[in-house]
């Protein structure tokens, strides 16, 4: 009954613009502030993951320290572009309503990344916001670019499909 709330009420769609807007917001300002300082760079943050990974109760789980350490820390390179213009891209997807269930969806991957690897700040009042915003699909974008963009694509993408079906379908001569 709750998810069906989240999922078609036009009220409720207003309330989740709010937080795809305030949740964008945070994810631009954070992106924007990396990029223009032109100072980021991941590598101190990911060599202390992986140092809070020893201990009695390790704030990082050895899989995920592992992970860092092995993929992460040797291309912290591509970390430094990925991280703030990921953080950037995803804050613009739910400020517009563009691709809104993407964006939310890699917030959330961001969010337990960051979690993950032993910082908490803000990120569970975001996972908490953001699962609100993935579970509402669509009507979490209906005030934004997806009213127009989904219908669109869909059109395309099933117009093409059931033409290629009729297509193979047909009887040959």
């Amino acid at each position: 009954m709750f998810i069906q709330l989240l999922k078609e009420n036009s009220k409720v769609s207003l309330l989740l613009t709010v937080l795809r807007l305030y949740l964008g917001w945070q994810w631009l300002h954070a992106g924007w502030g990396k990029i223009s300082s032109g100072k980021f760079d991941a590598s101190g943050f990911l060599y202390g993951a992986v140092k809070n990974m020893s201990g009695e109760h390790p704030s990082v789980q050895p899989w995920w320290g592992k992970f860092l350490k092995e993929v992460a820390i040797p291309y912290v390179d591509l970390f430094n572009v990925m991280v703030p213009w990921g953080e950037l891209f995803v804050g613009l997807g739910l400020i517009l309503g563009f691709f809104t269930s993407f964006s939310i969806l890699m917030s959330l991957t961001m969010n337990f990344a960051y979690m993950l690897s032993g910082t908490t700040s803000t990120n569970p009042q975001m996972v908490l916001l953001g699962m609100f915003i993935l579970v509402a699909g669509f009507n979490a974008s209906k005030i934004g670019l997806d009213r127009w963009i989904i219908p669109l694509l869909n059109k395309m993408i099933f117009s093409k499909v059931n033409t290629e079906q009729l297509s193979q379908s047909a009887p040959r001569t």
